[in-house]
């Protein structure tokens, strides 16, 4: 069949299936009122007999055209009988006829037996029904999800201000069947499944159950290898356990729960749907997608048992009775209807006990407290002078606190309460003139539960019981008798009562079995005001809702619940929001640069408020680069040790990231790499000289692919990278290693293409020949740039927009981005639905609006900015709306948000395209630039849209004038096409920012000499220069006469005198900088060689006192200023020249050419300087880092040890997990080019012994060193190292240790097969 067919045919069978479904929804929409006798219908009143409750029919005439109550308040209802249980898709409503009698809102209640209502509720929360604007119009509502009953109930709660309630109604469904069966806790069925079909990928269970128990066994499934299904109920919770064995440990058992309150007296339907490696439970309308491990994935269930666990060691041997109570319907298993079985008494089913297939459903009449103003008032039934009382209550709720009953005692003696507070149940007695009386037991009593109280005082006892536990009771003591002065008050207190008052909250949830001295209360009679009197009860239904089940709290977030309203704990998430849905942390290392961090640990989450858990990675942040790495199990290099008998070493690769961030991490970068290296000795490593492959690696997405060639090659040559630069060491081989020659050799390379990185595992090939030596080294992954951060589109007019598929963010949304205008006002993101809708616009230029419609009505959260918005610089936005609030936050101002309401819509339904930077009307529309656009962690790509529409380009330039301020310390801002970065060239820092000091520690013979160059070395090396962010400035050369300077450095000693800065010329002209024998700082210049020299001394005094200082100093011509740290500035004025000729160079410790220094300070100059030196700038020269940095590129002579430092502290960056840099990597020399391999990975003991005693006698002697230096100068007493390799520069050749920009290395594993 050709392609057109297959197409034509799968658009018949769509049409079909439509038809189908169609028809069979309009199979069930019949009338089922408009039959019925008068008989079938009740009413809380009636006006007179001719608006009686059988008139409420739709569009009938009869009577006085339909049913109007006595009075028009919220406490009246109309009910129909339908005759038997009954599908309900949809209710039709009226008013009366010829009148002014509507209702505009109502409550739909159902029931199966005329008690124990349930409320229909649209999308689990709205349970109000908007009813008629006039007395004819038919206003239909057809339901979400269809309703099961007998009995209808129409509560309504508005009605024409200019009438009264007046009704006519219509119900629409269709006739429904059911098999049940009814156990009393002490019957079951068993059901043999054998000769049991042969095995299948799939399996079902379905059924319906309801119950007041809250616990109890509905069935047990298990086969003859012990594997065993179980489906319990455990206080209101459904419980699914699968269990290997009767074993209790927990390899044994694996345990899924759903659902909540299920011992409602409702029907509720599960589902179990079993499929090889998972199952789907379903409970409702709640499903959870359960994988199954392994161990439990063979089902070969033979016998079931329904209503208990008939199985051999179950509950006889416990001695509790865990059977179930209530009844079943339509228990179906692999398609069969089990409870049929039962009613035709099958010979594969065994009954157990007293089993009925019908529903005996015992009538529990509760009352609801919902409100602020909701009480019941019972008047005293015995004698008020009796003495002793008697009061029990049953009641469930959410909350911690509530008053439950309070009354007067006798002649105004005072009065008692009996509450909750902190989930604990308390009876406090005042009476005046006595110390209250206060008992309290129970606990956790606000767990949504049912819970019995019972009050009792007589006998000489007065006792309070929590759900009749004698270990829950509270005595008073000494005993003390009281008793009912008068009324009895429930839940609250009516306004209009004096005798009672609540200094406690008020109840909110449900009470039920209300007993006055031993006699049960007639609730009926109580809603009919028959007896006592309530106010915003409503009667014959408990309707406590759980709004934890399902949670709304994501990530991980714990949900905790009032009566009205759930919170979401996201303590340890790592996310935050009511909901915890958006991410506390940043997608990419790219993002924590562009807030201004340094390298470090940072959690990374790849995928913002998506399924991906944030993890902490290492963030190289460089001036050109900012590289995420993503260590693995072995970094190191590796000595290959073949096994016997095997001819293949196999090494996988484990990486710190999960799968799913690891993939998303490598999506979203601009590049990634890997380095690979072998080092071989008589090894080969990809082939022979036949040709066939030798060796491979695996790298790639999930399990990848096999890979044949080496780093620095493209995918699929089979070579390595010397082959492409032609100068392997045989040119007859594609790698230095496939030569086999006797001599040390290597390949090495970086492997570059996303599609097959990372490397998973290395499979080495020629590892057993005599003779030969190899080892690998597989580097981390490292991946640089953001292709989120940075994808941005310019609309250059107010009718232009980019178009994208519609949103989906029903439950939650969460949208941010960066922008960028000159404009005041513009639509950022619109998308509509029918009627719902989403907006984020900039209404004003200080003010963001962040508008929307779920059906509620429009909702907006707005922030205005103290300051312009459309400034041209960017500006972030974050927009959040989930089922319990929205919120709105603008660059770091507090967010702003809004509630949802706590029982409207929730769901958010858009339908037409997502617009961004305009509307569909086209008006309003944005100018200017929107960047790094993320809809729920999704970036849109904004560039490759732009660059497809006219009106729109792709790219914003422009990031300097917003984040140049994050270049420090004369650091200059770059611009870059996606990004920014700052060239620290001009100054005494390094770093990403500028903000990392160069500093270092002298001793007495430590020497940094530079010299500034000649003018024609300059002008040739002037445009070099200048390409190059991290060539050194030269703008000083020695034929130049200064007459200003700009000084700054900072130090720490405790020498004095000592010499900090000299600068000579060639005229016998100087500069110098020292602190003299009283500890002041002074400026020495002579200017004019045939004058003495001029001394400029400042009055800040104990400059040796071994505390960091800072020291800045200007001139300019004669003028000079002096600032030592936070103190006040000092003016100077030289007398003798303003004009510094000739200079020749800079020294900073030791002046070894001291011949045009007078006596002092050439003494000074001899003996150096001990100490700490920080950040060291002369105009735009920085001898510390080219010393450190540049040594072979400056003009910078060093002499004695120099050892890096820090002079100051660092500061810790809040977002990173740690601030201090791991260093990492080896040390020593290899003769004949051997590589140093890890002591760990050697295949020789005694290799590995030297090594670790070179380690221990190399730390060793660095640690006298260090404590030498510590005791006798005192100096430098922060941590000292030897001497890094730079983040921006060459590796120094004094250093002594590599500088990681790998991170820390993980602990290693290695396989071998």
């Amino acid at each position: 069949m050709d392609l057109w067919s297959n197409k034509v045919w799968g658009i018949i069978a769509l049409i079909l299936f439509s038809f189908n479904g169609s028809t069979q929804a309009e199979a069930c929409h019949s009338p089922l009122v408009s039959s019925l006798l008068p008989s079938s219908f009740r009413s809380s009143s009636q006006v007179t007999s001719s608006h009686g409750p059988g008139f409420a029919k739709l569009n009938r005439r009869e009577g006085a055209g339909g049913w109007s109550p006595l009075t028009s308040d919220r406490y009246q209802w109309l009910e129909v009988d339908l005759g038997g249980r009954t599908q309900i898709t949809a209710v039709a409503t009226q008013g009366r006829y010829g009148s002014s009698d509507w209702q505009t809102a109502y409550l739909l209640m159902f029931s199966d037996t005329g008690h124990n209502w349930k409320q229909y509720r649209q999308e689990g929360s709205i349970g109000v029904f908007p009813g008629n604007s006039n007395a004819d119009s038919v206003v239909q509502h057809k339901f979400q999800h269809p309703v099961i009953a007998r009995f209808v109930r129409l509560i309504p709660l508005d009605w024409n201000p200019n009438g009264r309630i007046g009704l006519r109604l219509e119900t629409y469904g269709c006739p429904y069947n059911s098999d049940v069966v009814s156990f009393n806790g002490h019957s079951s069925l068993l059901y043999r499944l054998s000769p049991r079909p042969r095995e299948t990928s799939s399996e079902s269970i379905d059924l319906k159950f309801k119950t007041l128990r809250n616990s109890g066994i509905l069935l047990h499934a298990e086969g003859r290898s012990g594997h065993s299904l179980t489906l319990e109920l455990v206080k209101g919770k459904l419980l699914l356990l699968l269990r290997k064995g009767r074993s209790s440990s927990p390899d044994s058992r694996h345990l899924v729960s759903l659902g909540s309150l299920l011992d409602d007296q409702h029907w509720h339907h599960v589902a179990v749907e079993y499929h090889s490696d998972h199952l789907n439970l379903t409970v409702d309308k709640s499903t959870l997608w359960v994988q199954i491990p392994l161990r439990f994935t063979h089902w070969d269930h033979d016998q079931m048992s329904v209503g208990a666990d008939q199985s051999l060691g179950s509950q006889r041997s416990s001695g509790t009775n865990r059977n179930f109570h209530g009844c079943l319907e339509n228990l179906v298993y692999n398609g069969l209807n089990l409870v049929d079985l039962g009613k035709q008494k099958d010979q594969r089913v065994t009954v157990k006990g007293n089993v009925t297939f019908t529903c005996a459903e015992p009538v529990f009449v509760a009352m609801t407290f919902t409100g602020p103003q909701s009480f019941l008032w019972l008047p005293r039934g015995a004698d008020p002078s009796s003495v002793g009382l008697s009061v029990g209550l049953q009641f469930r709720t959410w909350n911690k606190a509530g008053l439950l009953l309070t009354f007067e005692l006798p002649k105004q003696e005072g009065a008692a309460w009996l509450y909750l507070s902190k989930a604990r149940l308390h009876l406090l007695i005042h009476k005046p003139g006595r110390a209250p009386l206060d008992l309290s037991t129970g606990s956790a009593l606000n767990d949504g539960q049912w819970h019995s109280v019972d009050l009792i005082s007589g006998r000489g006892r007065l006792t309070i019981t929590v759900d009749r536990d004698e270990g829950a009771s509270a005595h008073a003591s000494p005993s003390l008798l009281i008793t009912a002065g008068g009324p009895l008050f429930f839940g609250g207190c009516p306004a209009e009562r004096q005798e009672c008052m609540n200094p406690f909250k008020v109840f909110q949830g449900c009470m039920r079995l209300l007993t006055l001295d031993s006699q049960l209360v007639d609730l009926i009679k109580v809603q009919q005001r028959l007896m006592g009197n309530y106010s915003h009860l409503q009667i014959d239904m408990c309707g406590i809702i759980d709004r934890c089940s399902p949670s709304h709290c994501e990530h991980g977030g714990s949900c905790t619940q009032s009566w009205n309203t759930f919170h979401c704990n996201c303590s340890s998430t790592g996310y935050s929001g009511a909901t915890c849905h958006s991410s506390i942390y940043e997608q990419s290392c790219e993002a924590y640069k562009h807030k201004g961090n340094t390298s470090g640990y940072y959690y990374i989450d790849a995928d913002g408020s998506g399924p991906i858990k944030p993890q902490p990675l290492y963030c190289n942040m460089t001036e050109d680069h900012t590289w995420v790495v993503i260590q693995h199990n072995n970094t190191e290099l590796t000595r290959v040790r073949p096994a016997l008998g095997r001819n293949l070493l196999s090494a996988h690769f484990e990486y710190v990231s999960d799968e799913e961030q690891l993939a998303a991490i490598i999506s979203q970068s601009e590049h990634c790499e890997q380095e690979v290296t072998f080092h071989c000795r008589k090894s080969r490593l990809l082939s022979t000289p036949e040709g066939s492959t030798l060796s491979w690696w695996v790298g790639g997405p999930g399990e990848g692919q096999v890979q044949t060639y080496w780093g620095g090659a493209p995918p699929g040559s089979r070579r390595c990278a010397c082959s492409l630069q032609q100068n392997c060491v045989d040119p007859k081989h594609h790698c230095n290693c496939d030569a086999g020659h006797t001599e040390w050799a290597n390949d090495s390379g970086l492997l570059t293409h996303k599609e097959t990185l990372p490397v998973r595992s290395l499979v080495l090939g020629d590892v057993q020949r005599p003779g030969s030596e190899s080892s690998y080294k597989v580097g981390p992954l490292r991946c640089h740039g953001d292709k989120n951060v940075w994808n941005a589109a310019f609309f250059d007019k107010e009718t232009s927009y980019l178009h994208f598929p519609t949103f989906h963010g029903e439950l939650s949304a969460d949208i941010s981005f960066f922008f960028k205008t000159t404009s005041s006002s513009g639509v950022f993101l619109e998308n509509l639905g029918i009627k719902d809708f989403i907006r984020i616009e900039l209404s004003s230029s200080t003010e963001v609006l962040f508008s929307f419609d779920v059906g509620n009505g429009p909702l907006e959260v707005y922030v205005k900015a103290g300051f312009p918005l459309n400034d041209d610089k960017w500006h972030r936005i974050q927009a959040e709306r989930n089922v319990k609030e929205a919120s709105l936050r603008l660059d770091e101002l507090p967010a702003a948000t809004q509630e949802a309401p706590a029982d409207g819509h929730i769901h958010l339904q858009l339908n037409s395209q997502l617009f961004i930077g305009g509307t569909a009307s086209r008006q309003k529309g944005f100018r200017g630039c929107i960047r790094s656009l993320q809809l729920n962690g999704i970036t849109l790509d904004l560039e490759e849209r732009a660059k497809i529409t006219p009106g729109v380009q792709a790219g914003c330039p422009g990031h300097c004038s917003s984040y140049g301020s994050l270049c420090q310390n004369q650091g200059r801002c770059v611009e870059r096409p996606n990004s920014f970065s700052c060239d620290c060239s001009s100054s005494a820092y390094t770093g990403a920012f500028c903000d990392r000091e160069v500093s270092a520690s002298f001793k007495s013979g430590t020497s940094i000499s530079y010299t500034f160059m000649e003018p024609m070395v300059n002008e040739q090396n002037r445009s070099s220069s200048s390409s190059s962010s991290s060539a050194l400035p030269s703008s000083i050369y020695s034929d130049m006469t200064l007459r200003a300077e700009n000084i700054s450095l900072s130090f720490r000693t405790s020498q004095s005198p000592a010499l900090l800065l000299y600068v000579g010329s060639l005229h016998r002209e100087y500069l110098a900088l020292l602190l003299n024998k009283q500890e002041e700082l002074e400026v020495r210049y002579r200017l004019d060689s045939s004058k003495d020299e001029e001394i400029l001394r400042s009055k800040v005094k104990n400059l040796a006192n071994r505390q960091l200082h800072a020291v800045t100093i200007n001139r300019l011509a004669d003028a000079v200023m002096v600032q030592i740290d936070q103190n006040a500035k000092e003016d100077f004025n030289l007398t003798s020249d303003v004009e510094f000729n000739g200079i020749r160079s800079l020294a900073v410790g030791t002046v070894h050419n001291s011949d045009d220094l007078d006596p002092e300070l050439a003494r000074l100059g001899s003996q150096g300087f001990t100490g700490c030196l920080s950040a060291v700038l002369f105009n735009s020269i920085s001898p510390l880092k080219a010393a450190l940095l540049h040594p072979n590129t400056s003009p910078v002579l060093i002499t004695g040890p120099l050892i890096q430092s820090i002079c100051g502290s660092p500061s810790a960056n809040p977002y990173s997990v740690e601030t201090t840099h791991h260093l990492s990597g080896q040390s020593g020399s290899v003769e004949s080019g051997q590589p140093l391999v890890n002591a760990i990975r050697s295949d020789s003991a005694f290799i590995g012994g030297v090594i670790a005693a070179v380690i221990f006698v190399t730390v060793a002697v660095l640690a006298v060193m260090a404590r030498l230096v510590y005791q006798r100068k005192g100096t430098c007493q922060n941590q000292e190292v030897k001497t890094a390799k730079p983040e921006d520069g060459p590796e120094l050749p004094f250093s002594s240790q590599t500088g990681s920009q790998n991170g820390p290395t993980e602990s290693h594993k290695e396989y071998f097969i």
